[in-house]
């Protein structure tokens, strides 16, 4: 709580010395002729009273303080609400079962490398509207753009296999992605196209022109990555999907290559937006003020009760 406290009138402070001057000088004067043992009686119950004493002084502290005006400075952010708007497009189709993409750990599959990687670039996109489509043999959008990223996070986690269908819808998938981008005003649309295979014609219901001339209507540049070896998946369709939105084509045939592909486009998409930080000034003067008010208060009674 008093990490970074300060006084504005910290001047104030020179006040103590009147206070202990008077006090050392400015002595009571009893009238000792007509009472000659009033001094002494005095000096019993009043003066040696450490209770008193303390009360006097906290009294006087505790005012000095409040004039002093204890403040501190408590800084908060806005958080952007103008970012890059970006889709994650990611297969979840049968072929993705696939073990041995990463070598490190040789039993997770294709999809489960993913997920982790995808949910390390969502954790980095701080300032950005982010949303996700998942697709097999039909696509759905899994999350609306969203600024909450933990939420995103969670979304991507609970993904499986399989659950749009065993079977890969690849351009459907992309005319979803542009169309959950579409009703924005954003400057800058990006959709980030993942799969393994091919796509399947005989569910595939948009054709390739199609859905590329959707993703050009909108500005929406869409980078492509196809994982696995070459040949699992088009390479030709994935650089055309690229070249004619203004993006890039990659290809991963390991974790490791995934991770840095999501990197450079992170990079080559840097949004330069940060936030904006402000501060309020906090005063606690009030809180010496009140004790300054009471200890005056205890004081008056105890004096008054020892008939001073």
């Amino acid at each position: 709580m008093f990490d970074g406290l300060y006084f504005e009138y910290s001047l104030f402070s020179l006040l103590i010395v009147p206070f202990i001057v008077c006090d050392y000088f400015c002595k009571m004067r009893l009238p000792s002729i007509y009472f000659p043992h009033t001094q002494q009686f005095m000096k019993q119950s009043v003066s040696s009273s450490k209770s008193l004493f303390i009360l006097k002084w906290l009294v006087v502290i505790m005012m000095i303080l409040a004039l002093m005006s204890p403040v501190k400075d408590e800084p908060y952010e806005l958080d952007p609400k103008d970012g890059y708007e970006i889709v994650l497009i990611v297969d979840a189709s049968n072929s993705m079962r696939e073990k041995g993409f990463d070598t490190n750990n040789r039993e997770l599959n294709r999809f489960d490398v993913v997920k982790n990687i995808v949910s390390d670039f969502i954790m980095e996109r701080k300032n950005d509207n982010l949303g996700l489509v998942v697709f097999g043999e039909f696509s759905f959008i899994a999350s609306p753009l969203t600024y909450d990223e933990h939420i995103l996070e969670r979304i991507v986690s609970q993904l499986r296999i399989g659950m749009a269908g065993k079977y890969t819808a690849l351009y459907e998938s992309l005319a979803q992605g542009v169309n959950l981008l579409k009703m924005s005003d954003s400057k800058t649309k990006i959709a980030i196209l993942l799969t393994d295979g091919h796509s399947s014609p005989q569910i595939d219901n948009i054709p390739l022109d199609v859905a590329i001339d959707m993703a050009k209507k909108e500005n929406i540049k869409v980078y492509t990555i196809g994982i696995g070896h070459r040949g699992e998946y088009n390479e030709k369709v994935l650089k055309k999907i690229a070249n004619d939105t203004g993006a890039y084509a990659f290809g991963a045939s390991s974790a490791t290559q995934l991770e840095e592909i999501y990197s450079k486009i992170d990079q080559l998409e840097k949004s330069k937006i940060e936030n904006e930080t402000f501060s309020y000034t906090k005063y606690y003067y009030f809180y010496p003020l009140f004790l300054s008010f009471l200890s005056l208060i205890l004081y008056v009674y105890f004096r008054n009760k020892r008939g001073s």
